[in-house]
């Protein structure tokens, strides 16, 4: 399985998010602090 997580460049929060969300933190920013979010803050792992 797959899972992704986003890490916030500002305030270093680390989220797992699904593909909607993820396009959301794209396009909005961090959930927490609203820093603006690109490709490089998600990280992929396989379980």
């Amino acid at each position: 399985m797959t899972t992704v997580h986003f890490t916030c460049p500002d305030c270093e929060q680390t989220i797992e998010v699904n593909d909607a969300m993820r396009e959301t933190i794209l396009d909005a920013g961090c959930p927490v602090c609203t820093a603006a979010a690109a490709e490089e803050h998600f990280a992929v792992t396989c379980e």
